[in-house]
Parts: structure tokens; sequence; C-alpha cells
């Protein structure tokens, strides 16, 4: 890292300031040759920068030296006017001065590479870049705090404790160690692997919160569901007529309930048909169907007997909305609320076209999303990548535990793999390929 990097760190376009972030070796020789009199580290000075005798701006300007910096280096903020002139000028200056432009995430890179921060925590800060909710902003900023790191840190902590035993059994059979050493390891081994199991099955969450919790509106031809959705998200997202079929494909509006992301998505109505693209469509309903958190079954109250058909198809924990509660047969609709009731499902009697009902519902979804999605603990992955390995030490733990008492050679083996797949999410060691996915997705600047 003999290169020093410069990149704007705010958003591009027209703005009352935008800061202009250096890091790298030549840092201070880089903010002497545009102030003149660089400040004092890690006090704010204002200053006029000039290069090659021209003004480009007054500035606030901010020197950190390392390691005592963001990145670990030495490094600076230009505050600038955010004018789109004022910050190509400086950029210029800075390209002319042998700088060059930061590749995405290279800061938060270099702030690995220094030991600032871990590859979970370098995660969290992008995390929180992106956050769009209350939900994913605060975890986002629990994984930059170290919250998931700490947890892995715990694991790992236990395999090495456990893989002391297992070794000092291969190493020293001969020596006089107390009898059963490597039994010892097994109670340590069996607490981990309960707590791999229940973070397995809490997977999704932390995913959930980041991608956004996923509600599928289906069910047959004018049942409601483009009207519902338009209720949901407080617009015409979606084309309402009376002619079925009208929608052909899935359409996703994003939506924010109880501080979460959601998606919900209107798809094309379920039945049998001839025609090859409403086919289609009825198909992508079904695989997003498929995949969704949660799935509401849009039921017209006028066939509410028709809901026979849904025998076989609903699962547990869907939701069953009767529509047209308004108009539909009292009686008819009191006998389907009770039969499916009785068959676990939640069932909703409104109105779509309802203000005060469809608010309800979404009073009810936001209570639901939050549930889901608020455990009492942080979640143990929230991304693709902590999911694999945490599956990965898992499947290590479990041969490790099977070998004790047999081959206490290849238990110890198990358990070092299984530590170092979690070392991997945090990144004490993990190839570069993997290194270069994970900054890549950053922006430019950070």
């Amino acid at each position: 890292m003999t290169d020093t990097i410069f990149a704007l760190a705010t958003a591009a376009g027209r703005a009352a300031v935008a800061v202009v972030r250096v890091s790298g070796p030549a840092t201070l020789s880089v903010v002497q040759a545009l102030t003149g009199k660089p400040p004092r580290a890690r006090m704010a000075g204002l200053r006029t920068l000039r290069h090659q005798g021209v003004d480009i701006d007054e500035a606030l300007v901010l020197r950190f030296e390392g390691p005592a910096s963001y990145t670990g280096e030495d490094s600076a903020e230009f505050h600038v006017h955010g004018g789109r002139a004022v910050v190509e000028a400086l950029l210029s200056a800075l390209s002319d001065l042998g700088a060059r432009l930061a590749e995405p995430g290279e800061f938060t890179r270099r702030a690995f590479e220094n030991g600032k921060l871990d590859l979970a925590q370098a995660e969290g800060v992008g995390d929180l870049i992106d956050a769009e909710t209350e939900g994913q902003r605060r975890q986002a900023l629990g994984q930059l705090g170290g919250a998931l790191s700490q947890r892995y840190d715990r694991w790992r902590d236990l395999l090495i404790q456990s893989l002391a035993m297992l070794e000092a059994a291969v190493d020293f059979p001969d020596e006089d160690l107390p009898e059963e050493v490597a039994e010892r390891a097994r109670p340590a081994l069996r607490i981990l692997n309960d707590e791999l199991d229940a973070a397995l099955a809490d997977v999704s969450r932390g995913r959930r919160v980041r991608d956004g919790f996923r509600i599928a509106l289906v069910g047959a031809p004018n049942a409601g569901k483009s009207t519902l959705l338009n209720g949901l998200v407080e617009r015409d997202a979606a084309i309402v007529t009376d002619t079925p079929g009208t929608t052909r494909d899935v359409i996703e509006v994003p939506l924010v309930l109880g501080g979460y992301k959601v998606l919900v998505a209107d798809t094309a109505g379920i039945r049998d048909t001839a025609d090859a693209i409403e086919a289609e469509g009825v198909r992508r309903a079904r695989a997003w169907a498929e995949e969704a958190d949660l799935r509401l079954w849009v039921v017209d109250g006028f066939h509410v007997k028709h809901t026979v058909k849904l025998e076989g198809t609903i699962r547990g924990g869907d939701w069953l909305i009767l529509n047209k509660a308004d108009i539909a047969d009292g009686s008819e609709l009191a006998g389907a609320n009770a039969h499916w009731a009785g068959e676990g499902l939640k069932v909703v009697r409104l109105s779509a076209q309802s203000r005060e009902a469809v608010d309800e519902l979404r009073a009810a979804l936001a209570e639901h999303v939050a549930d889901a999605l608020s455990g009492a603990e942080f979640p143990a992955a929230t991304r693709l990548r902590h999911a694999e390995r945490l599956t990965e030490a898992r499947a290590y733990l479990a041969r490790a535990l099977s070998d004790i008492g047999l081959e206490v050679e290849l238990a110890a083996e198990d358990v070092r793999l299984a530590a170092r797949a979690l070392e991997k999410i945090t990144g004490r060691v993990d190839p570069e390929d993997v290194l270069g996915r994970v900054f890549s997705s950053f922006c430019i600047g950070k």
C-alpha cells in the first residue's frame, strides 16, 4: 500500500459541502502542496486551496496521522463547497500531485488490512451506508461495533480450548496426563454444536433485515390482490381492472413496516390457462410465493366457498384475506373464518377499498414483521457468506464429535478446520478473491 489514494466521499452532484478524502504515505506532502501550511493533526483548519498558482476554494482541512485514523495510514479530508467545478478542480489537483483515484471500498479495505476493522465489521460499514430502514441501521451498526465478531470469536475460543485437549492426547500419549483427556473436550464441543444449530435455524433473519422481508399476495384472478397492494403502499403501483388476468407478471413494491424493509409482491391470478403469457405469469407467481416469507391468500368474498380449493396449497403461517367482506354473505364468511382459523391460519376479513381496513391490515403486518426479524440475540449471519461458513463449521464439528474416542487425530483436525471456517468470516484467514468480492461492493470514497 505505497500508493496515496483520493476520492469524493460525499454524493456526486450539486451540494452545500463536498468531502474529498486522501489516504496514504504522501498525504502530508499533498496537504502541504495545496495549503502551504497544513493544520495540526486532528485539528480543523480553514485554508485556501491553491494549485499551480490558481485558487481552488476556501476549505476546511482536517489531517490524521496513522495509525490513529480510519485507514490506519496518514489521511486527510478537504471539506469544500459542493459545486461540480470546485470538486473537479480539487480532484484534478490531487491527481497532478501523484495521488490516484481510489477503487470502490479501498479506504475500508486498507482499514481492514491495517487491523482497524475485521472483515465482518467492514461489511457492517457497507451495510450502514446502504441502510434504508431503522432495522437495517441497527443491525449494521451492531455489526460495525463488533457484535457479530465477538460471537464468532467466542465460538473460536471454545474450539481452541477443545483442540488443546485433543492435541495433548495425540502428542503426549505416554505422559502423566489425566485419564480420558480427549473426552474432556466433548462437553464444550456439544455446547458449541447446539449453538451452531440454533444459529443456522436463525440464519435467514439477518439477511431478511438487509434484503427485505418478502410478502406475496396470491390467489385467483379478480380476488382483489392489485387493489390490496395499492392500498398497502398508498399509491397506484398495479393496474386494477375487471378483466381477469390483468396482472401478468410479479410486481414488487418496497415498503417499510415496523422499521424493517419489506417487499410486497402482487402476482398473477393462479388458475389453469391456455394463454402462454398468462401461464408464464402463473408460474412466476407460484415461484415467488414459494420463496416468500409470508403469503397472503386473497379470496373474493363472493366466492368464499371456493376456498376449499386451497387445501394442499396453503402452508402453516399463511394468512387468509377474505376480501369484499362489506358486501359478501356474512354467514358464508363466518363459516370460512371458523374453518381456516381451525386449520391454524390467521384469517382477516376486510374490504380492500376501505382505507381503515387496509390500515389495520398494515398495522398487523408491521407487528408480524417486527416479531419475525427482531430476535433477542444479534443474528449470527447477515450475509450468505456467513451462512456458508457456519454450515461448514457445523459439519466439521459434527464429525469431530463422532471421532472422539475412536480417532482422536481426526477429531483434532476437524476441530481445527471448524475454527478456520469461523476465522474466514472475520477475515483472520481469507483468500484474496473473497476480499476483493467483499470490498468491490462498496462505493468509491469508502
